[in-house]
């Protein structure tokens, strides 16, 4: 590190919400809450990193109540007594140690494998029951399921405020249900939720609008979306700056605050022609604040981590030069959070040399 970390520790303010620096812990599956109950170390997990400085926690996916919204019966769900008392002590810790915390909402949509799922004799749902292009698993949900879907986010979302959190993120990316209805290659709709790029945002868009009729206009929401794919890697929603615009057009205007825009690596170019990556785009396409994410202070991008591949800690100069720049607003961090709870408290002192690697076992703790 050869330059002042101090752009990455201004206070930035979201919706009324004020955070006291520019990290936000990425969200990132554990799958440690048995039955779908975030349990006490869960609780722990979360209040370590707000205890080092962390501005912001998005947890883990967890699970809108849908009958066939996960894929795993450890990963924690949004919904039921048991599973929202565990989530309100999590916010009790966070909020104890000074820390700021939204849940991220999700459903899994056709990359739910029913043999390895709770209700394993309902089919999974998606736009078109494509698991990808040319894939069909099962029928495409009804405009009942398709409703009682979107209420299901809307319901989280109000529940996540009763509780206490700080705001929400949606799940919009990585081929999970929002995107198989955004991607072309799994939504081949000829209804409202189909068709053009656009068309393609009803889904979305639909449940933005629910959730600020139920949680209201000063709640702080995120969406979270990608171009790549589980399927496909190289996959694009836009091909070009201005498709990206008119796809994003209807999310913002629905009432997204900040648009998280995940890439397996922050410093690559998201158009030829310009070194803005996806969230320096949306930002300047959106006005909106934008999030920055991918393989922060590491040199091995996460897919990798799930082929057993480590990664070597490595500086932060091109990330604060753009974020300096106003590239993007805010940076979430995830493997180097995930192995290093001091993380922030690391960078804040430009401790750079007691910077952890990352190793793939770390994937098996909550540590």
């Amino acid at each position: 590190m050869s330059r002042s970390v101090a752009p990455l520790f201004e206070p930035f303010t979201l919706n009324g919400l004020t955070l006291p620096n520019r990290v936000v812990m990425a969200p990132m599956t554990r799958s440690k809450s048995p039955g779908g109950i975030p349990g006490p170390e869960v609780a722990a997990y979360y209040r370590r990193r707000a205890e080092a400085e962390c501005g912001l926690i998005v947890t883990e996916g967890t699970t809108v109540n849908s009958p066939v919204a996960t894929g795993d019966p450890n990963v924690p769900q949004f919904w039921g007594d048991a599973a929202l008392k565990g989530w309100k002590r999590v916010v009790e810790e966070v909020h104890h140690a000074g820390g700021k915390i939204m849940p991220q909402l999700w459903h899994v949509g056709m990359m739910r494998n029913p043999a390895k799922a709770t209700n394993t004799d309902l089919p999974s749902h998606g736009p078109s029951g494509l698991t990808k292009p040319g894939k069909p698993l099962s029928e495409p949900m009804t405009k009942a399921e398709i409703k009682a879907t979107i209420d299901a986010f809307a319901r989280a979302a109000a529940d996540a405020r009763e509780l206490g959190f700080d705001g929400v993120e949606v799940h919009g990316a990585h081929s999970y249900i929002i995107d198989q209805f955004f991607w072309e290659g799994t939504n081949q709709r000829e209804d409202e939720y189909g068709g053009d790029m656009v068309g393609r945002t009803r889904f979305a868009v639909d449940i933005v609008e629910a959730i600020r009729r139920e949680a209201g206009k000063d709640f702080p929401l995120i969406l979270r979306f990608s171009q790549w794919k589980q399927q496909d890697y190289t996959a694009k929603l836009a091909q070009t700056p201005d498709e990206l615009a008119a796809f994003l057009k209807p999310l913002s205007d629905a009432g997204v605050d900040c648009f998280h825009c995940s890439q397996r690596r922050f410093w690559e170019p998201e158009f030829e022609g310009s070194d803005l990556n996806l969230a320096g785009w949306t930002k300047k396409l959106t006005g909106k604040p934008s999030i920055t994410v991918g393989s922060v202070s590491l040199s091995g991008e996460f897919i990798g981590s799930f082929m057993g591949e480590a990664s070597e800690a490595t500086g932060i100069d091109d990330l604060l030069d753009r974020l300096e720049r106003g590239e993007f607003d805010l940076v979430a961090v995830g493997r180097a959070l995930l192995v290093d709870p001091a993380w922030t408290h690391k960078v804040h002192q430009g401790a750079f040399d007691q910077l952890l690697p990352f190793k793939p076992e770390a994937l098996a703790t909550l540590s």
